[in-house]
């Protein structure tokens, strides 16, 4: 039996995803901008991902917002 996500990783994968598209960037692109692996993007934005700190920096980083804009949302 698989684990579920947490509602947190979930909630912090669609904020992700909605980033990623309000900058009209594929999964491939962010892949690239962040410098992490395209099927680790998937995985975050599914909320199967519980990410280390420098990789929400990464991402922060690549879609140029603060850390903090990250988790708007989550809860």
């Amino acid at each position: 039996m698989s684990k579920r996500p947490s509602i947190t990783l979930i909630l912090f994968g669609k904020r992700i995803r909605q980033l990623r598209l309000k900058k009209k960037w594929s999964q491939e692109r962010l892949a690239e901008e962040s410098d992490i692996h395209t099927t680790y993007i998937s995985g975050i934005e599914r909320g199967k991902r519980n990410l280390g700190i420098e990789n929400v920096v990464k991402l922060a980083r690549a879609l140029k917002v603060d850390v903090g804009q990250l988790f708007k949302g989550v809860h």
